[in-house]
């Protein structure tokens, strides 16, 4: 590879100029993540594993495991790492604290790497970012696994200015690269449901919004391992499924591992191995489903929830189930008729609670999460998992004044377009009270949907 890039892993993207290695994104190359569940799904090839632990700069979009892995990490030390401008700098002052070179981007705004290489990203309230690279005049779109909030148009800008441009982003068919590992209050299984519309379709869609002329299917290449999350294999997304539904006139599908050369536009898929997936106890992990909380473990839990804010707002409780006993945590006074149980071994539960990193249970997806009472469409969303594991965990806002200072942050950025987004967001919470994602109707509306944000191209 003289100038351009290459794809491989779950996240990674490795940038070249003149034959060397210059920047590598969320580079997750260990064994596994999430407290032991996730696992990778393909080898990386000794070629690729070389631009990566020779690349100068490390650029990290967010907190996640799988993005920054805290096996991975430690192994690159030594290297300029780039990090979006999160609010509350948690990631920054963590690394900063282990002896990590550290560096800030400030959004919008363009940083040269090197000769044909150039950087600019765009951190937002989720905690996520987006990372777009200018590599010879190509302009590759990382959004990782962003959605937009409030982005989206100046992104748009952007990529109108390239004649070829690319974008590669989450995606999966039933969502597993999120929470999926749902119950109902008689213990029943909420089956996971697929998305719509197809996701070859989908991301089809995504492509042509943004006026990219290829996309990667990336950042969704993992498997499960752990004897309590196997069970979601059978939602895993395999390469093959991205190509369901792809029909387009204006954008194309590359394959999700490529070598792509930004001199002469020539590129070829990199096929790397399978990796058979091995069943794992949770014992390996340190996870034993016997063992009960103590008292120091129910007090530290109950401070931790009772802390954030708006909770209280939303639910009557929090339950915590652990080797068969249950600690349930009153957050509000009020009577809402909705509360959460979730059931977790103690090791990982309480590593996740020390550490304010609650999300990590979430998504690993061998914690069963219950739901009692009406909670809507899309259960955990929008008053609990961002509130706990987006704005207190990461952005370290828990309070009300600590969440309007938060916000008031992100705004200032970019104020219009964080306008614009908060409007589009209350309109879609009304329309999502009333319709149903499965009705005839939600069906329509999606189409139309999508056709208005095309238009906008």
């Amino acid at each position: 590879m003289k100038t351009g890039f290459e794809t491989i892993g779950n996240a990674i993207l490795t940038l070249y100029d003149n034959g060397r290695p210059v920047l590598v994104t969320d580079p997750w190359f260990t064994p596994q993540a999430y407290f032991g569940s996730w696992g990778q799904s393909h080898e990386i090839p000794e070629q690729q594993m070389k631009g990566i632990l020779g690349a100068e700069y490390v650029w990290l979009s967010h907190g996640h495991p799988d993005h920054l892995n805290p096996e991975s990490i430690p192994q690159l030390m030594g290297k300029k790492i780039l990090l979006p401008d999160h609010v509350g700098k948690r990631i920054h002052d963590d690394l900063k604290g282990q002896g990590f070179d550290v560096h800030v981007m400030q959004d919008r705004r363009w940083y040269t790497l090197s000769e044909h290489v150039r950087v600019y990203c765009i951190s937002d309230l989720n905690q996520d970012a987006v990372l777009l690279a200018d590599i010879n005049g190509r302009l590759v779109f990382n959004r990782t696994d962003a959605s937009d909030h409030g982005w989206e148009n100046h992104v748009r800008s952007i990529i109108k200015r390239y004649p070829v441009s690319f974008m590669m982003g989450l995606s999966s068919r039933y969502g597993d690269a999120d929470m999926i590992n749902f119950f109902h209050e008689d213990g029943s299984r909420i089956a996971p449901t697929e998305v719509t519309p197809a996701i070859g379709k989908r991301n089809a869609n995504r492509t042509e919004t943004v006026g990219a002329k290829y996309f990667i299917p990336f950042s969704s290449m993992h498997t499960y391992q752990r004897e309590d999350s196997a069970w979601a294999n059978i939602f895993h997304t395999s390469l093959d499924d991205y190509r369901n539904g792809f029909e387009s006139d204006k954008c194309q599908m590359l394959p999700a591992y490529v070598r792509y050369n930004c001199m002469d536009d020539s590129w070829e898929e990199i096929r790397p191995r399978e990796l058979p997936v091995t069943i794992l106890p949770a014992t390996d992990f340190g996870d034993d489903w016997n063992d009960k909380l103590d008292a120091e473990d129910r007090e530290l839990a109950s401070r931790y929830f009772k802390a954030i804010g708006h909770l209280a707002t939303h639910l009557d409780y929090v339950n915590l189930r652990v080797g068969g006993q249950d600690h349930t945590i009153k957050i509000s006074d009020r009577k809402f008729n909705r509360g959460v149980t979730f059931e977790a071994p103690r090791n990982s539960l309480m590593t996740a609670i020390r550490y304010e990193v609650f999300d990590d249970m979430l998504i690993a997806n061998f914690m069963k999460t219950t739901l009692h009472g009406d909670w809507g469409p899309s259960r955990l969303y929008p008053d609990f998992t961002p509130y706990v594991a987006k704005y207190a965990d990461n952005g370290m806002a828990k309070t009300r004044d600590e969440l309007a200072t938060y916000f008031k942050a992100y705004r200032d950025r970019a104020v219009l377009d964080y306008l614009k987004w908060t409007f589009e967001k209350r309109a879609e919470g009304i329309y999502r009270k009333y319709i149903s994602d499965e009705s005839v109707l939600h069906k329509a509306a999606k189409g139309i949907y999508w056709h208005y944000k095309k238009k906008l191209r």
